[in-house]
């Protein structure tokens, strides 16, 4: 699938994905093992930076006035539930008044936002669902339902939770799947050793950051944030640009982990590791990264910013015209300035590019394993046949000379 096909079905997608809530009981065990912010629920504007000139609270404040221990306000920043705004430059995100007094006067305050953000480990899912531990813990690492967070245990290792409301709903969508024999390419899929749960968490996490961050250069941060930092040097070869995307990423509103195991762990789960879903979020970075150069140049030391944008406008511009006019210059250029036009650059969120993973339903994780590497894998050759065919906009994403995928 090209990638103008991809931003277009990607926006019938977005809208899936508001769905999940997490919370109380065992979510209460984040802040006591692995700081509150461990499971990346991030904290991004949700209004436009005119609004931060409104009064605003810090995130202890907002959730004490609502009611909320800290993970179940981390969770509701998470799931779009609680609007934040964030500083351009980056920094904590803070609460509007108005937005805690809408909230307070909502039917069911307190404890509904408190059931709508409530967590589940496997032991309490299971329970709910009505199945065995074991057969929850087969159908998470199936990619039927994903994780919203997680936590460390005594043991250091990772124990993810689930939103109920969303294990709920997939009781209903996916009886089936309850009891009984699970479908052969399942059985296939998890007799490969593959555990979707990490891959569908950092999509979700993703995904649900760069549709509320409002800031172009924000939402290159937070596509930038799935790269380790040989492959963001391969797409982001100018340095001032690199610190700037790791200064405006997005904050968690109580800031990163305190511990060093929770910091760890972070930074081994945040990395893609799929070929096809770092190729992907790639693919993403660029798209992003052109739309934040057209907003404004990063800044450099010196306060030289003319100077650097016209240094970065020049080596877009070779790297565009590599592919020449029949090549994927032109393809990738259509596709962005499409994506554009489309969504209204000045009023709405640019859209994401999805990772093809099956975070909502285990007949799409079967399918995947079975029909092979999602649309957009790079193939034997090291090509990736769901993207146009050229040196353009390979050569932008740092995919040079790997197979020969040449125009």
């Amino acid at each position: 699938m090209a990638v103008s096909g991809v931003l277009r079905t990607n926006a019938g997608r977005r809208g899936v994905r508001a769905e999940s809530d997490p919370g109380r009981g065992e979510a209460a065990q984040v802040d006591a093992r692995a700081g509150a912010g461990a499971g990346g629920a991030d904290g991004v504007s949700g209004r436009d930076e005119a609004a931060a000139t409104a009064p605003t609270v810090a995130a202890g404040r907002a959730a004490r006035d609502l009611g909320l221990r800290r993970a179940e306000f981390e969770i509701a920043v998470h799931l779009g539930l609680i609007e934040v705004v964030t500083a351009r430059d980056g920094g904590r995100p803070r609460v509007p008044e108005e937005e805690i007094a809408r909230l307070r006067k909502v039917p069911g305050f307190p404890g509904g936002m408190a059931e709508r953000v409530r967590t589940v480990g496997t032991a309490e899912g299971a329970a709910l669902l009505g199945i065995a531990p074991a057969r929850f813990t087969r159908l998470a690492r199936a990619g039927c339902f994903c994780p919203v967070t997680f936590y460390l245990n005594r043991y250091r290792a990772v124990v993810w939770l689930y939103l109920a409301d969303e294990l709920s709903a997939f009781a209903a969508r996916e009886p089936e799947l309850l009891g009984g024999r699970a479908p052969v390419e399942m059985r296939a899929l998890l007799e490969s050793g593959v555990d979707r749960r990490p891959r569908n968490w950092r999509s979700q996490r993703i995904d649900r950051l760069v549709s509320r961050s409002r800031d172009p250069w924000a939402r290159a941060a937070v596509q930038a944030s799935a790269l380790d930092p040989v492959q963001l040097a391969e797409v982001v070869d100018d340095p001032y640009e690199r610190a700037y995307l790791a200064r405006v990423r997005p904050e968690p509103v109580f800031g990163r982990p305190a511990s060093p195991a929770a910091r760890e762990a972070m930074a081994e789960l945040l990395p893609a590791d799929d070929p096809d879903e770092i190729l992907w979020r790639r693919v993403g970075l660029t798209l992003e990264l052109d739309r934040a150069r057209e907003d404004r140049p990063a800044p450099a030391p010196g306060g030289d910013v003319a100077a650097h944008a016209t240094s970065v406008r020049g080596t877009a511009g070779t790297a565009r015209s590599v592919g020449g006019g029949a090549g994927v210059a032109s393809g990738a250029g259509g596709a962005a300035a499409g994506a554009a036009a489309g969504a209204g650059r000045a009023d709405s969120a640019s859209p994401v590019v999805p990772v093809p993973h099956s975070a909502t339903a285990c007949v799409e994780a079967s399918r995947v394993a079975a029909a092979g590497p999602p649309a957009g894998a790079p193939g034997p050759a090291g090509c990736a046949p769901g993207l146009p065919r050229g040196r353009g906009l390979l050569a932008r994403l740092g995919w040079r000379g790997r197979g020969g995928c040449a125009g």
